[in-house]
């Protein structure tokens, strides 16, 4: 016996164009993603049960799967039938689950994991400010601060260790990812001083440093990042004779004179840091001297991702993703000259500039 499914009421069928039909199309998805708080949770708690990491090559169960991951069958399934609808793992006709290009990348183990930037953007803390978005647009003010009262980054060390943890993996993750695309797309014609400023672990330095024999480089983060730094640049490292590490904080001093300074992905906070980390660039730099400023921007972005991001900072730390023309604009008011704006790759874009003299 077989059945036919019957489209629900506010469901067009297919091929029909009609304008009733658009205005259901759009009312379903509106729907979708009002509800889009569901598919976050159910991301979070797939990264967090490691449901990725238990599933092999081969359709499996609901029943082994759950056994694996420690939980209860019937949820489970109704778990991963959720993702299945966003194409996170599929369901085979047998009721068992596969594969799919974006649940691989659950897996902690993926060469392009996204595990702890899922986990990362679905923290507990993140439920708390999200519904409070139009107070945030209303004053412009940070909300973060207002509820929890402390700034974000307090909050994370003092208040949310494991937050901070997942926020320290899914930073380094992300760098590691994009030192190489960095990396491969800096000119280094004429440089022999290169400085990471505010480049966390130093792996697009380390990067840079293997890429060319000749070159030395500087990295400036904070001291407990620097602690933790790459390896390589530490002592014994294959690259710290050609590696300096210096702890600080660039929206206080750059005290690092170099022939390039690369600035990735930390111009980000509100525009008084934005505007003091650059004008401390300038002040340490020679004259003649590149600056490179790498940031994910908003008019050169393909995903919504990168607008959800530009909201995200705004509610916790007061920032947000900038558009070519406004870190232009920061940039020259930094006293910079610009020269030059390319894609590095399908999410960074690069803006290349030179102190005046």
């Amino acid at each position: 016996m077989t059945t036919t499914a019957t489209p629900a009421p506010d469901t067009p069928a297919p091929g029909d164009d009609t304008p009733a039909a658009a205005s259901q199309a759009a009312a379903m998805q509106l729907r979708e993603i009002a509800f889009g708080a569901a598919r976050a949770a159910a991301v979070r708690a797939a990264a967090r049960l490691r449901v990725a990491d238990a599933l092999g090559e081969q359709p499996t169960s609901v029943g082994e799967l759950a056994a694996t991951v420690d939980a209860e069958p019937d949820p489970l399934c109704r778990l991963l039938r959720a993702l299945a609808c966003c194409g996170i793992f599929a369901e085979t006709d047998d009721g068992r689950f596969v594969h799919t290009e974006m649940s691989r990348l659950l897996r902690e183990d993926a060469p392009r994991s996204l595990r702890y930037i899922s986990l990362w953007c679905t923290e507990p803390w993140t439920w708390e400010v999200w519904p409070r978005l139009d107070r945030a647009v209303r004053s412009g003010g940070i909300v973060f601060n207002d509820l929890y009262g402390k700034d974000f980054f307090t909050y994370l060390h003092e208040d949310a260790p494991e937050s901070a943890e997942v926020f320290d993996r899914a930073m380094t993750t992300s760098s590691r990812q994009s030192a190489a695309d960095v990396a491969a797309f800096v000119d280094l014609d004429g440089v022999k001083e290169v400085a990471d400023i505010g480049g966390g672990q130093g792996h697009v330095l380390a990067s840079l440093l293997e890429r060319r024999p000749d070159l030395r480089g500087t990295l400036l983060d904070l001291p407990q990042v620097v602690a933790g730094a790459d390896p390589r640049l530490r002592d014994g490292g294959a690259l710290a004779e050609r590696a300096t590490l210096v702890p600080g904080d660039c929206r206080r001093e750059v005290p690092v004179r170099a022939d390039l300074y690369i600035i990735k992905n930390i111009l980000e906070w509100n525009d008084e840091n934005t505007r003091r980390t650059l004008a401390n660039v300038v002040a340490a730099a020679r004259p003649g001297a590149r600056v490179l400023v790498i940031e994910n921007l908003i008019d050169n972005s393909r995903s919504s991702f990168t607008t959800a991001m530009d909201l995200f900072l705004l509610l916790n730390v007061g920032g947000r993703k900038h558009t070519t023309d406004s870190l232009v604009a920061r940039m020259t008011e930094a006293g910079l000259s610009v020269t030059e704006s390319r894609p590095v790759n399908a999410y960074l874009h690069a803006i290349d500039s030179r102190v005046p003299g």
